[in-house]
């Protein structure tokens, strides 16, 4: 089937025409080169797979300690692979597969909960960055003493909503603070948005009428053009109170076709949660999408402990998780939907 799908992309590329969209072209290419390494990765697992049946056949004629050994140890390492290669597969929604946009606001509690924010922002980039996603920074707002305000990111690469839909949620912190001279324990929250980047296939009619849109002078890191000109755009969407704000772009029209697409995502994702709660009804199930519900808590002091409350699944290593280690609660998250879409 995935082949036949590769197939297609190729005649498609093979177009003379298929270069006058250069942005359709290039999303094309991606799609085509995802399928392709889920491809490679199934024949490269069936083929482990087969060496292991031929070690197994070996070592049952033949007892050898140290071939044992290495065959525990590939049979674990391939279980591993296994696994992340089927939670990739089970990622099959329609919008899963799309870039995602990341925002970042800080509850109440100043300076502390807006450094809680620059600490999360930092362990987003480097979760991005392991996996090889590309990350874009479209507005930042920075905090009065430290942290930030709010921060909104694109991160591009397959799927990369499909991962990041699990890290939505309130992320409460507990630790000493470093602004308090008294040294006392304080608690923070940040709450995480995460909606697909739409493209092209999905249409959302947004009537013009419904539209305030503001202007104002740049505040964050962009490029020697920040801080010149009110090219930064906010867009209110009347209707629904919803608000976005691109700043980091070169020009004020650049600016408002990114926040216009930033709005876009951010309606379709409404739309979605509706028709969520509108079969959670037809069925008679309690379906809770609590907009700032909180997921996790990252515990620093008295002890070290990040624990997700959704699925329980915990570490006492909060700093690989700060420097990016999410895998484990993204993983347990998309199974737990997975089992409850199952039942």
């Amino acid at each position: 089937m995935k082949k036949e799908q590769i197939e297609n992309y190729e005649v498609k590329m093979s177009d003379p025409n298929f270069w006058d969209d250069n942005e359709k072209a290039q999303s094309l290419i991606g799609e085509m080169n995802a399928i392709k390494s889920v491809v490679e990765q199934y024949e490269g697992l069936a083929s482990e797979c087969q060496d292991l049946v031929d070690m197994l056949e070996i070592l049952e004629e033949e007892a050898d300690e140290q071939m044992a050994a290495e065959w525990g140890e590939s049979v674990e390492k391939l279980t591993g692979k296994v696994d992340g290669f089927e939670l990739q597969l089970l990622l099959n929604q329609p919008y899963d597969k799309l870039d995602a946009i990341l925002e970042l606001h800080p509850g109440a509690g100043g300076t502390e909960s807006q450094d809680w924010a620059q600490m999360l922002y930092r362990m987003y980039t480097r979760w991005a960055e392991k996996r090889g996603f590309k990350i874009e920074l479209l507005d930042y707002l920075p905090g009065d003493e430290a942290g930030i305000k709010s921060v909104t990111l694109q991160i591009r690469g397959h799927n990369a909503y499909g991962y990041l839909k699990a890290e939505k949620g309130v992320h409460r912190l507990v630790r000493i603070s470093p602004f308090d001279a008294s040294g006392r324990r304080h608690t923070s929250f940040v709450s995480c948005d995460v909606v697909p980047e739409i493209n092209d296939e999905i249409q959302i009619d947004i009537r013009p009428d419904d539209l305030r849109i503001d202007t104002y002078r740049s505040s964050g890191a962009g490029g020697q053009h920040i801080n010149k000109t009110d090219s930064a755009i906010r867009i209110t969407h009347l209707p629904t109170g919803i608000v976005v704000a691109c700043q980091t772009q070169r020009s004020q029209i650049q600016n408002r076709e990114k926040a216009m697409k930033m709005l876009q995502s951010k309606l379709y994702e409404l739309k979605i949660q509706e028709q969520q709660k509108e079969l959670a009804e037809v069925r008679g199930e309690h379906l809770d999408i609590a907009w700032g519900s909180q997921i996790r808590s990252y515990v620093f002091h008295p002890y070290s402990m990040v624990k997700d409350h959704r699925t329980s699944v915990e570490t006492g290593n909060v700093g690989a998780v700060m420097d990016g280690d999410l895998d484990a609660f993204i993983d347990g998250y998309l199974r737990s939907q997975i089992k409850q879409e199952v039942q």
